[in-house]
């Protein structure tokens, strides 16, 4: 079942991109790069990645050497939060369940009573039991210009988690056998039950921005990223004895919307040099909101929403001849869908250069908001690193991430001259 279902996840994501060219989930899309420096970008984004941090940061100085195109072909990340393997033990419980089922037919009463206890364990282990899986794509095409610059990008990922629940009802039935009652139809009446859900957006868009020089020789970026949105959410619930997970999908266990929106940036460039880069963005202007589906009310299922509200964050960021260093922090809350914490990052990122031929990235970041009831995968503090690789003008990227919770890795091909 395991791997049906991260078949499954994967075949939804190659259908989305290929018929709406991006999608992008809730989680804020980042290139490689980002990916390796804690998910900072609002001061320090090369303009291939504009679109996905600040779209400002299309029109800013980059020494030089990546200021006249940029490429991102493809760029993916993934990340992993897997500690209780949830659907792993639906597998087992299942199998525990026919074990049940064979005894109590066979009349096999010690079998029978040896199982239900086992079963019982399992499903007392099991319950408020999270998995949760997050893949990503992007694509991206920059030219900046003196007077004016554009970008096309998309993005593209899926969040879903699976989580496990057991019902106190079933305490009781499999004591009953366990003390020698043999039911029959025990495994239709079991009310544990799994869920998966899942969510995403849809995101296709241009950046466009200006640079404008000051008086004081200080230099401000502008941008702006109109772009079409669509999000999507799944449901599933099911008892454990019916749950399957490749009907996760279906057509009753999905919802969708889609409308225009927008992003907005700026940056400010100053200093000495100006090495210092003071950056801001507000990304999703219009608010957005999507309920999801909940088709089995009698077991539990309540409506969950979406919502794409406009997320503010700024950052700050210095650049020298063979480092970047930078801090960003989020001003709003992202709050969350699924079985998970709502966000507020504040983060540290740092890339060190050699001469523009290969590049170490570090960074760490830290959730602010409080998750005091959280009942899903936890989201505190995450530690990333990657490395860069650039040989006539062609790029590699890749980073990784790591926490308590989950673990994670991105890579990038693209191009910047």
């Amino acid at each position: 079942m395991t791997n049906n279902h991260l078949n499954k996840l994967s075949i939804v994501i190659g259908l989305s991109v290929a018929t709406t060219t991006a999608m992008a989930s809730p989680q804020q899309p980042m290139s490689s790069r980002s990916f390796a420096m804690a998910g900072t970008g609002v001061a320090i984004a090369h303009p291939a990645a504009a679109g996905m941090s600040n779209p400002a940061m299309l029109a800013a100085d980059n020494h030089n050497w990546s200021d006249d195109f940029g490429l991102i072909l493809p760029s993916a990340n993934a990340r992993f939060a897997d500690e209780e393997k949830t659907v792993d033990q639906i597998d087992d419980i299942q199998d525990t369940i026919d074990d049940v089922q064979t005894a109590i037919n066979s009349l096999d009463q010690e079998e029978a009573q040896q199982s239900a206890g086992e079963l019982r364990r399992q499903l007392n282990d099991f319950d408020r039991d999270v998995t949760r899986v997050d893949a990503g794509l992007g694509l991206a095409v920059a030219v900046p210009t003196e007077t004016a610059s554009v970008a096309f990008f998309s993005n593209a990922n899926l969040r879903a988690t699976a989580r496990g629940e057991f019902d106190e009802s079933d305490e009781q039935r499999l004591q009953a056998i366990e003390n020698g009652a043999l039911d029959p139809n025990f495994s239709d009446e079991l009310q544990s039950r799994g869920s998966i859900l899942a969510s995403g957006v849809i995101e296709v868009g241009v950046s466009l921005a200006r640079s404008l020089e000051l008086e004081n020789g200080d230099s401000l970026q502008i941008g702006f990223s109109p772009k079409y949105v669509q999000l999507r959410t799944f449901q599933y619930t099911e008892t454990v004895s019916g749950f399957e997970d490749d009907d996760f999908d279906s057509d009753d266990s999905e919802t969708k919307k889609s409308g225009l929106n927008f992003d907005l940036g700026a940056a400010y460039s100053f200093g000495e040099d100006k090495a210092w880069t003071a950056g801001a963005v507000v990304r999703n202007v219009i608010p957005m909101d999507l309920e999801s589906a909940a088709n089995h009310p009698e077991l539990g299922e309540e409506k969950r929403k979406l919502k794409l509200h406009p997320l503010v964050t700024a950052g700050i960021a210095h650049k020298g001849d063979f480092h970047v260093l930078t801090a960003e922090l989020d001003l709003t809350e992202k709050e969350a869908f699924g079985y998970e914490d709502d966000t507020q990052w504040l983060a540290l990122g740092a890339e060190f250069d050699a001469f523009r031929y290969a590049q170490l990235r570090a960074g760490i970041r830290h959730n602010l908001s409080s998750n005091d009831n959280n009942d899903g995968v936890e989201e505190r503090t995450q530690l990333t690193a990657g490395i860069g690789l650039s040989v006539f003008g062609a790029r590699l990227d890749i980073g990784a991430l790591f926490s308590d919770a989950e673990v994670g890795a991105a890579i990038e091909l693209g191009a910047a001259f």
